[in-house]
């Protein structure tokens, strides 16, 4: 963003966009007006290998084939580092979502990957979130709402010019 000039901007991020977001919120206090985590990824004690085991077996190889230059011998290590001491949201504690002021929009999900559990906890700790509605993609008429929801957070919340 500092390229583009940006000074400020607004974030919406689904699955690991959710962890990347709040690492941005850490990295970056002050910039983000408001953010949007959808179907926000994040740890599951009963199946503590799931994103490294996922992401070796899917995103890995389809990064590599694209990619000649990265190994899954360099992949390793990255997803490792990533998930490898696993807790909550994998990029910030507890404590950091407790005192992030940056209002959240958190549009939960409840597949392996995205664990409702973490989603709701982020949103009860984070002081100025908001939950959607839940579920918010089926039936498919539901859509509308969410995306209303979203559209009316970032407006309320988007930088003055």
């Amino acid at each position: 963003m500092d390229h583009l000039g940006c000074k400020e901007f607004l974030v919406m991020g689904f699955c690991i966009g959710g962890p990347f977001i709040w690492n941005l919120l850490q990295r970056a206090p002050g910039r983000i007006p408001a953010a949007v985590l959808a179907q926000p990824s994040g740890f599951r004690p009963e199946m503590p290998s799931l994103s490294f085991t996922n992401n070796m077996k899917g995103w890995g190889p389809t990064l590599c084939a694209r990619r000649p230059n990265i190994t899954m011998a360099m992949v390793e290590p990255f997803l490792a580092r990533m998930y490898g001491d696993a807790d909550f949201v994998y990029t910030v504690s507890r404590d950091f979502v407790r005192g992030c002021q940056t209002p959240v929009l958190i549009l939960p999900d409840d597949v392996p990957a995205h664990p409702y559990a973490v989603a709701m906890e982020s949103a009860r700790l984070a002081p100025n979130s908001q939950v959607s509605l839940y579920p918010w993609k089926e039936p498919k008429d539901l859509i509308p709402l969410a995306v209303r929801h979203v559209r009316d957070f970032l407006r309320v919340n988007r930088p003055a010019r």
